[in-house]
């Protein structure tokens, strides 16, 4: 089964824009299939994780189940996500 069309907007602030508050966001919206990988991190004991790189977003998910949820970050979200897996913050046991 092929990865989904990923369509994420990403939003910037106009140049027309003025520094008073009056601000004008504008969206671009992305239609890419994402290259999903391996994470290094995983282990050869089928628990893996598979992460994406789309434009200004990072993607995760189970590669046991390639067509289930995927989780979406942005930014500096993907290194609090990355540092709370790290710290076991997401662990069942």
């Amino acid at each position: 089964m092929s990865a989904p069309l990923l369509n994420v907007p990403v939003w910037r602030k106009s140049s027309y824009s003025t520094n008073n508050g009056d601000c004008v966001e504008i969206a671009f919206v992305t239609a890419e299939v994402p290259d999903w990988r391996k994470s290094t991190y995983s282990a050869n004991n089928g628990a893996c994780v598979e992460v994406a790189l789309a434009d200004e977003v990072v993607g995760a998910r189970d590669s046991k189940n390639p067509g289930g949820p995927e989780l979406w970050f942005r930014g500096a979200r993907w290194g609090r996500f990355v540092a709370d897996v790290k710290a076991g913050r997401f662990d069942l046991s």
